[in-house]
């Protein structure tokens, strides 16, 4: 008995490998989309004239792209550790809507993040925060974000509140790419878990990373 045996493992590996890629890229562009959108709307509510528009317009998308490197490492530059506090204020500076009443509020003690735990958690605050302005606390000039965090031997925890946003419908639906993308990397690049709890006064999440991963 004759024949030939190929081992396909790897182009088949290949292949979920591109796709998983595909998935991610499509989502990310959508998610810009929609951000540059919702950037225009919040911008809209508090600038005077058009000038004054184009001014805070201009200066929320220059924050966005420092948010996006964050998400996005610049190939051959190091981005080093940076503290927790700070990496959360730069992905939310864009939707820091001055002289209205929305209000972000960062209250983070001083810990380290290390370069490769950085783009694992920079992705879940961006997706936290594109959610929240497409249909939480930031998407309405009400709307309260804050964001606290406890430190412990072993783990950290961090705490997303939004307040004043409109009534929070818990989602039927299956998870979708976005939320699948969050739940893989809090588990497997920061060791940790992420939880909703969609309250009526507005969505809590809760996110416990190991301290020991979230250093690297």
């Amino acid at each position: 008995m004759f024949g030939i045996f190929l081992d396909v493992t790897q182009r088949k590996q290949a292949e979920e490998a591109n796709e998983l890629l595909a998935g991610e890229m499509g989502h990310r562009v959508k998610n810009l989309l929609t951000i540059a959108t919702a950037l225009t709307q919040i911008t809209s509510r508090s600038a005077e004239t058009k000038e004054d528009m184009v001014h805070e317009l201009t200066s929320r998308l220059m924050a966005l792209e420092r948010a996006q490197d964050l998400i996005r490492p610049v190939p051959g530059r190091k981005t080093g550790a940076t503290l927790l506090g700070d990496l959360i204020s730069v992905l939310l500076a864009p939707y820091d809507e001055k002289g209205a009443s929305v209000r972000i509020r960062v209250s983070v003690p001083k810990i380290n993040v290390g370069e490769t735990s950085s783009t694992a958690l920079a992705l879940v605050i961006h997706e936290l925060a594109t959610n929240s302005a497409k249909y939480g606390a930031l998407s309405i000039s009400s709307g309260t974000l804050d964001v606290s965090c406890n430190a412990h031997e072993d783990d950290v925890a961090v705490v997303w509140t939004e307040r004043g946003g409109p009534s929070v419908v818990p989602p039927t639906k299956l998870e979708g790419f976005g939320s699948k993308m969050v739940h893989r990397s809090m588990a497997s690049q920061l060791g940790g878990t992420i939880a909703f709890d969609w309250s009526e006064e507005g969505v809590v999440v809760a996110l416990r990373m190991s301290k020991h991963r979230l250093a690297n």
